[in-house]
């Protein structure tokens, strides 16, 4: 195959669970080339999908958190964000995500965009939602697991943050990219 040709879609034989835990689960995967006889197996990570919320105060800041990832084994600047109920609405979880985690609310929540965090082996999505008008109002709700340090930041603040390495969550990235065409409407203002 040259790169100049498409690829062509791999077919779907089989899977197989590996491992289930409270927070995704593990397949093995056969899949078929077209052109190839024999399968291929990988392995795919089933998660429930994500949101993640770009929320606006009217001093235009955006309302970060700051909390310790596992991942990483650091402390991380972020967005609010989590995990969404089966069946929940993107910009229903966001609204609550968000004041769970902040105390934080507003108005005129709205989906800026879905991602797929990592396509090569996760199946979910995450859905990133804007909410302007931002308050903090709500009493914390934090999960057993969770510590934040919550934030306002002006808006080109966070940006320039961004741009020196000092937000790396690749989701948060992508709120902030989605986000940009609105900030510099609003900024003209």
């Amino acid at each position: 195959m040259s790169s100049s040709e498409k690829p062509q879609r791999w077919k779907k034989l089989g899977a197989r669970p590996v491992a289930h835990t409270r927070i995704f689960d593990v397949q093995s995967v056969d899949f078929q080339h077209p052109q190839h006889p024999t399968p291929r197996d990988f392995f795919l990570i089933n998660a429930p999908d994500w949101v993640n919320v770009v929320a606006i105060t009217p001093a235009r800041e955006i309302v970060l958190v700051r909390q310790f990832r596992f991942g990483t084994n650091d402390i991380s600047l972020e967005i609010p964000g989590g995990v969404m109920e089966k069946g929940e609405d993107p910009v229903t979880a966001a609204v609550r995500e968000l004041a769970e985690e902040t105390g934080y609310v507003g108005e005129n929540a709205r989906m800026l965009g879905s991602v797929h965090p990592n396509p090569a082996m996760q199946t979910n999505r995450c859905h990133l939602v804007l909410v302007e008008n931002a308050h903090r109002t709500k009493e914390l709700a934090w999960d057993p697991n969770e510590e934040f340090e919550i934030l306002a930041l002006p808006v080109d603040e966070v940006y320039a943050r961004a741009f020196r390495g000092e937000i790396t969550h690749a989701l948060v990235l992508d709120g902030l990219l989605l986000f940009r065409p609105i900030w510099e409407k609003l900024r003209s203002h």
